[in-house]
């Protein structure tokens, strides 16, 4: 193999899973409808039934939108997890090593089709919200921003989900460790004002990675200055990127050697 080959074949590997785990997405009828109506059922739930409780100082449906983003995009990153758990559990694995496919590139598949499952619930998010009376009053450079961070640390939760599901047994151990992920949104700013938290609370809220990423998109959508939660959004989820990277490699030649 010549070395422009060795060098383009894991992203030409990387592409076609990509459409592997597209199409996998959307054979699974059930896990498919749930990741489409889960969106819509938070935006409603919050929004009616607890936005006339909550004081934030604006309208809550304006509020919460980043926040039913990141819950929507944690629920993601536990189907990544349980499907990379399925394929080192299911013999897939050594299918694709007598194909000699690189493992990276099994992984990375994975890790962007969640990115795309992520895109469509972001858009069924805003869809949802526009309908309920969500306003912006952001610029298309605004815009842009918002989508980008939120791209960026959904990429970030695909990786570790990744991870986490190459370190699992099993499927249902896989899911059952990415709820942590899922839980983050909730003590952080996406669904009330860190102040109005315990005091002991408050510190681990704002120091957590997901706070300083719902905070720079609200920032952006509502037209208000970012400051430096911008900078700590991005910083994050670069970090948990590298990190992730390097784990799943380490990992997952330690589970198929």
């Amino acid at each position: 193999m010549s070395e422009s080959m060795s060098l383009t074949a894991p992203w030409a590997e990387g592409r076609i899973l990509t459409g592997r785990g597209v199409r996998l997405s959307l054979r699974n009828m059930d896990g498919l409808i749930t990741a489409l109506a889960l969106p819509i059922m938070l935006m409603l739930l919050f929004v009616y039934l607890f936005g006339g409780a909550i004081g934030t100082g604006t309208r809550y449906v304006d509020y919460v939108v980043p926040g039913v983003l990141l819950v929507c995009a944690g629920f993601g990153a536990a189907t990544t997890a349980v499907s990379v758990s399925h394929d080192l559990t299911g013999g897939i694995i050594d299918r694709f090593r007598s194909m000699d496919i690189h493992g990276e590139s099994l992984i990375a598949g994975h890790v962007l089709a969640s990115v795309a499952r992520n895109l469509v619930s972001t858009t069924l998010v805003f869809a949802a919200a526009f309908a309920i009376g969500f306003r912006s009053t952001a610029s298309a450079v605004a815009w842009l921003g918002a989508i980008g961070i939120l791209a960026l640390f959904v990429l970030a939760l695909s990786w570790l989900a990744a991870a986490i599901g190459i370190l699992a047994r099993s499927p249902e151990a896989a899911n059952g460790l990415t709820f942590l992920i899922g839980f983050l949104p909730y003590p952080s700013s996406a669904f009330v004002p860190i102040h109005t938290m315990p005091s002991w609370l408050q510190g681990f809220a704002h120091n957590q990675p997901v706070t300083p990423v719902i905070d720079t998109v609200r920032d952006l959508l509502t037209n208000h200055s970012v400051g430096t939660s911008a900078a700590q959004a991005v910083g994050w989820s670069v970090a948990i990127i590298g990190v992730s990277m390097v784990l799943s490699a380490v990992l997952f030649r330690r589970r198929t050697r």
